[in-house]
């Protein structure tokens, strides 16, 4: 039985204590619904298996003539309808297919965020626990209250509360809209990440390709610099040709000296 002023656990730990998988889950769960610790998650990993064991004990014996199965069924499948975990006219596989979101998701921490009365899921936890938040005019200080399909419309400011006022510094603006907890997609969000920042890894590697360049057109400046000779070889003939001018200077005054002699006789 148990020592009354101690009461029993109400939630199972994993049983390993280091799982880079399970940790890295639970840590995007903590975040997304801003829990205080990891337990929250087990609270509600541990109801889930709960439901989940109840609806398979009840598939197997669904085949017979007992009328407590089907009343059993019924009574599951109610439960989780009024605390609209699941939708109507759900069937026992639908309690197998449950994950451990949907029981987070109807936590009165959630949902006070999700009504707009808080800015963010972890200032609806205080204010939870502060006791500004009641549900049909009575003061719930437990985030982890599991509100129900009816007492969802009922959810708002404690009589009481200075949140009441509309200029409390406090409160959410009339314009606030609190987002929609969804799950994640991280390769679409890789695609709209900006371009900015620190270059990844294919990049790094095409500067160094584009930093050898320079070294090739090193390389490549000795070859050009033997075509440089050939530019001198030009200016080497250019003497040659001067002399070849001063031939046809010397030929043109022999010319000049025999028309002189012709016109002489």
């Amino acid at each position: 039985m148990g020592k009354p002023k101690f009461s029993r656990k109400k939630y199972e730990t994993p049983s390993h204590p280091w799982q880079a998988d399970r940790i890295k889950a639970e840590n995007e769960l903590s975040r997304k619904y801003g829990l205080k610790n990891k337990r929250e998650i087990w609270k509600a990993q541990t109801a889930l298996r709960r439901y989940r064991g109840q609806a398979r004990g009840l598939l197997a014996k669904i085949g017979g003539d007992n009328p407590q199965v089907k009343k059993e069924s019924e009574q599951l499948l109610m439960r989780l309808t009024r605390m609209n975990i699941l939708p109507l006219n759900s069937t026992l596989d639908d309690v197998l297919a449950l994950e451990t979101e949907p029981i987070l998701s109807r936590r009165l921490q959630t949902l006070t965020y999700l009504k707009g009365l808080a800015n963010t899921p972890t200032q609806a936890r205080q204010l939870i626990s502060h006791g500004h938040i009641a549900i049909a005019d009575r003061r719930i200080t437990v985030p982890s209250y599991m509100v129900t399909k009816d007492e969802e419309s009922k959810i708002g400011y404690a009589a009481n509360s200075p949140l009441n006022d509309l200029l409390h510094p406090a409160r959410p603006s009339a314009e606030f809209k609190s987002i929609p907890i969804k799950k994640e997609d991280k390769p679409e969000e890789s695609k709209d990440k900006p371009t900015g920042g620190k270059p990844a890894k294919p990049d790094e590697a095409k500067k160094d390709i584009v930093g050898k360049k320079p070294s090739e057109k090193q390389i490549k400046k000795p070859e050009e610099s033997k075509d440089k000779p050939a530019d001198s070889e030009k200016q080497i003939k250019k003497p040659e040709e001067s002399k070849d001018k001063p031939k046809e200077e010397k030929s043109e005054d022999k010319n000049k000296s025999d028309d002189v002699k012709e016109g002489g006789k």
